[in-house]
């Protein structure tokens, strides 16, 4: 009997890329907006040179998500880190406008190659049965690694009185270390591409059992369903992201400092909500972690309106960003149940559930946005509020079809494994 090793190596390594590279990326996030503007941008030429990458990536991403299946996991995963590294050069080299967009559209198709790659790595690597987990806590590094960044990057503009090259030659130096340990310690399964994953196709511990009626051969899902999902949800979650300082000061009337405290507190507990949310999704249900991020959702958003103070403000960023923690483990086990299906696209799969995703993470604050200018807080939170309960009447239609409780072929290549499941018989 082989036993499983105490220590997964790959899987800590595939964290601390994230973690690796959220401090590279992190110096950038905060320094670019600022670069943007000592060149000269308008505040709309700056909103749109931050959604650039975003808007590439979600026309590129169901394009080259079967690359990581043709070429390889981790190889892809190399390429999209090698990718992130040349881009932070590059931005210390960049003096005009025009340079800018096309590295942030450079960016856009690492992220095209990179976010598949990583989440298939990280459902190969998590389990059957603690793959929550593992997608929880890979997301509780990227965000304390970012906030730790940013930060970084406020102090280190101002001791270097706003040289801009500097900190992106910084985040450079710093982008090459995710790529040495990706290359020393991730291992890719070697059957990743052919054995089937009957494990990841359980439902969670907590949910419904598997129905005693149920046909021996369910009709596979389809991907469009959980697509919209993934958007209802990223959108929901991110409407008041890049939003929130403005709301925090304008709105509520804090200090930047308060502004800033209520940061540092926000972070402090998705440390602990995002792993405590993935062993729940684990071993509880992954149904509930899910519909917990319409209702924290919901209450924060009630909580801007009735309570625009300090405290009110505060309890509610938490509540949104707890939200934020218990929709990335509980959605990454949704996109390693659907893509275990077929583990040869699994990689493509994911693709195209977390394009929905990206689109939902880009319009959700347009939308936001427009509400906010045009009818104010109490129809933007008004509208957030309704969202939110619509994603959970729709969480709950998709995630209860029956052929997520039975293994099936992958929804996207349902005549090729017909066929061979025939001549297999």
């Amino acid at each position: 009997m082989q036993i499983r090793p105490r220590v997964n190596w790959s899987l800590a390594a595939i964290v601390g890329e994230g973690l690796l590279s959220r401090l590279s990326f992190g110096l950038i996030t905060f320094a670019l907006p600022l670069y943007a503007r000592h060149l000269g941008f308008s505040l709309t030429e700056v909103g749109i040179l931050a959604a650039l990458s975003s808007a590439v990536s979600v026309i590129l991403k169901p394009l080259l998500g079967r690359t990581a299946d043709r070429f390889g996991l981790k190889r892809t995963f190399m390429v999209a880190i090698g990718l992130r590294s040349l881009i932070s050069l590059g931005y210390g080299f960049a003096s005009a406008p025009w340079a800018l967009f096309a590295i942030r559209g450079v960016y856009g198709l690492s992220m095209s190659l990179r976010d598949p790659s990583a989440s298939a790595l990280l459902a190969e690597q998590g389990g059957g049965e603690s793959v929550a987990s593992a997608f929880a806590w890979y997301q509780t590094a990227k965000t304390v690694a970012g906030s730790v960044s940013q930060a970084c990057a406020g102090i280190l503009l101002t001791v270097t009185a706003a040289n801009y090259p500097l900190v992106f030659f910084v985040a450079f130096a710093l982008s090459v270390l995710p790529l040495l340990v990706v290359t020393r310690y991730v291992q890719e399964d070697a059957g990743a591409h052919g054995a089937p994953d009957t494990a990841a196709r359980r439902p969670a511990q907590g949910d419904d059992a598997e129905p005693a009626d149920r046909p021996a051969h369910p009709q596979p899902p389809k991907l469009l369903p959980f697509v919209g999902l993934g958007f209802l949800i990223a959108g929901t979650a991110e409407m008041l992201g890049s939003l929130f300082p403005v709301l925090a000061t304008e709105y509520a009337g804090l200090s930047k400092a308060q502004a800033g405290l209520i940061y540092a507190v926000s972070t402090l507990l998705m440390v602990f909500a995002g792993p405590i949310f993935g062993w729940l999704s684990d071993n509880v249900s992954r149904n509930l972690v899910l519909m917990a991020r319409g209702v924290l959702n919901t209450c924060s958003s009630a909580l801007y309106v009735v309570a625009p103070v300090f405290v009110g403000v505060a309890v509610a960023k938490a509540l949104d960003d707890m939200g934020k923690a218990a929709f990335r483990p509980a959605w990454g086990a949704l996109m390693a149940q659907v893509s275990s299906f077929d583990r040869r696209h699994r990689a493509r799969v994911m693709s195209w559930m977390s394009t929905g995703e990206d689109a939902g993470r880009a319009l959700g604050p347009v939308l936001a946005g427009v509400l906010w200018s045009t009818w104010g807080i109490a129809v933007l939170m008004g509208v957030r509020i309704l969202l939110a309960i619509l994603t959970e009447v729709y969480t709950v239609s998709v995630t209860r079809l029956p052929a997520l409780r039975a293994p099936g072929p992958d929804p996207l290549a349902r005549v090729e494994d017909t066929a061979v499941a025939a001549g297999s018989e």
